[in-house]
């Protein structure tokens, strides 16, 4: 039976010019990430990721603390729906960053008014009323995520190990497909994924399925101030 580890990335720089980068926890995240996959031992054949630069820093620092050379390829099916997109379309005038910026600076809880208004825009992106105004669609996108796993478990072979690097979307999306989630409920899975946090998906040639949700267990104890959400 082989297994596709997929990897969540590191804490991202949310609310700021440009989110795609790793916080200084982020950075963090994916180095105590590779030391309990190394701490377990843990067989890797193939190595991928999407072609986000988030994507890209949790991966070399979650390996190079594993100790493995294996050069990571990029693979853009694995990466994750724009989500400037879907608060745009939720609120067109957050076009200018500036003014996203401020409505959230003036609000009580400015944590609970960014996870309200993405909320907001998530569900409208999967209500399927507007597919046409969205450069990818909700089906579009899952359907793209679930062909990147179909694709790189024909091309693992038999018995083979990966590690992921990706984000919380694809993830959501590959886990709804498998455990047959409808679509009003996928991102009830999307807001509890842990940075860094490890999905494990199994297959055979009786098919694949999932073996673990969100394990984040390498930051409990001494690293249980790790634990982030974006």
């Amino acid at each position: 039976m082989g297994a596709v580890y997929l990897i969540r990335h590191g804490q991202a720089s949310f609310g700021a010019a440009n989110y795609d980068q790793l916080s200084e926890t982020g950075y963090v995240q994916a180095r105590v990430l590779g030391e309990a996959l190394k701490a377990r031992q843990t067989k890797v054949d193939t190595v991928v990721m999407g072609t986000l630069a988030r994507h890209q820093q949790t991966a070399e620092t979650c390996l190079k603390a594993l100790g493995t050379e294996i050069a990571p390829t990029r693979i853009p099916g694995f990466n994750e729906f724009d989500h400037v997109e879907l608060i745009v379309r939720h609120t067109p005038r957050y076009a200018d960053h500036a003014a996203w910026m401020e409505d959230l600076a003036t609000a009580p809880d400015p944590h609970r008014a960014i996870q309200d208004m993405f909320g907001q825009a998530v569900a409208r992106w999967l209500a399927g009323q507007h597919d046409h105004e969205y450069a990818e669609s909700w089906p579009a996108f899952q359907q793209r995520c679930i062909r990147a796993l179909d694709s790189l478990i024909q091309d693992l072979g038999p018995s083979k190990t990966a590690l992921v690097f990706t984000s919380g979307g694809p993830v959501t999306a590959i886990c709804q497909h498998l455990l047959h989630i409808p679509d009003e409920h996928a991102f009830r899975l999307n807001w509890t994924l842990a940075n860094c946090g490890i999905t494990k998906v199994v297959y055979s040639d009786r098919g694949h399925h999932l073996s673990t949700l969100n394990e984040h267990a390498h930051f409990e104890g001494p690293h249980r101030g790790l634990v982030t959400y974006r």
